[in-house]
């Protein structure tokens, strides 16, 4: 298992509910019951990004949120990776995924 960044653990009592971003969820007990919805409205759709959806946890069980979703980490580290290098029109170390 990897998680990214801090890893911040809860224990939901029956029927206690968390809702969180996608991207944080990094584990949970089998107890816990999972669902995913879809952020409404435009802005929403138009600047979310990956916050376009949230995750409800409901209890019982422990849950395990991370801090750092990969995607964003792995965002942070592309500005750091050699450009070009090898063949194609690579903008990153990542093949360009990451650039504006």
């Amino acid at each position: 298992v990897e998680l990214d960044g801090e890893v911040i653990e809860y224990t939901l009592e029956p029927g206690q509910m968390v809702k969180a971003d996608t991207g944080h969820v990094a584990m949970f007990e089998p107890t816990v019951e999972f669902d995913v919805e879809m952020v409404r409205g435009f802005r929403n759709v138009l600047f979310g990004g990956e916050g376009l959806f949230l995750t409800t946890l409901r209890g019982p069980g422990r849950i395990w949120l991370q801090t750092i979703p990969a995607f964003n980490l792995a965002r942070k580290l592309a500005q750091y990776m050699p450009a070009g290098g090898g063949s194609g029109n690579s903008n990153s170390g990542f093949g360009g995924l990451f650039t504006e």
